[in-house]
């Protein structure tokens, strides 16, 4: 009973927690309501980040807005997150803080990097696909920063972009950096 409850818990909180970074880049980008995707995450994470922007207003460095906000309600939901998953599978001792917040950090780098993956993949299939949908130039802005410098090193092979491929790769191996790291850290912590 308690891994199904965890599957819901961690599925939803999960993607909410990815989708308020997603709506921080979006804002740093400066695409916040320009577009549907915009408009989406916006509507899915407003009950959140609304409440959160009182207390931390946007700032803006070199033209562009870090969306502190969006940020925090993304390491809020991550450590809700954290807590449930220790109460539910910690032999019933109360989570230490430390832990806790060391365990959200981890899972949001973790849900970063396969955001930036699931948007590489949508930027390639798209391109094969159809390169003139409404959402090809949001999800091109938002993965060109990443794409950008590996472009400069990997040419293109007979008219193809290898760069989205090299992108996953790169973060498929941060991933399993970041997988054998976490246990140390815990060790460490506790």
């Amino acid at each position: 009973m308690h891994q199904a409850l965890w599957l819901l818990l961690e599925t939803l909180g999960s993607l909410l927690a990815t989708a308020c970074v997603l709506r921080a880049y979006l804002n740093w980008l400066g695409l916040g309501v320009r577009d549907p995707l915009g408009q989406f995450v916006i509507a899915v994470t407003d009950w959140i980040v609304r409440p959160l922007r009182g207390v931390l207003p946007a700032t803006r460095k070199n033209m562009r807005s870090v969306d502190w906000a969006s940020l925090l309600a993304s390491l809020l939901l991550a450590v809700v997150l954290a807590v449930l998953y220790v109460l539910l599978f910690g032999g019933g001792r109360a989570p230490a803080f430390g832990a806790v917040v060391l365990l959200a950090v981890f899972w949001l780098a973790k849900w970063s990097l396969w955001l930036l993956t699931a948007l590489v993949l949508l930027l390639a299939v798209l391109s094969w696909v159809n390169p003139h949908a409404p959402i090809a130039p949001t999800i091109d802005a938002l993965t060109r920063p990443f794409l950008s410098p590996i472009r400069r090193f990997v040419p293109l092979i007979g008219g193809v972009d290898l760069s989205p491929l090299v992108l996953i790769l790169l973060a498929q191996l941060a991933l399993t950096v970041l997988q054998s790291a976490m246990p140390t850290f815990f060790a460490a912590v506790s």
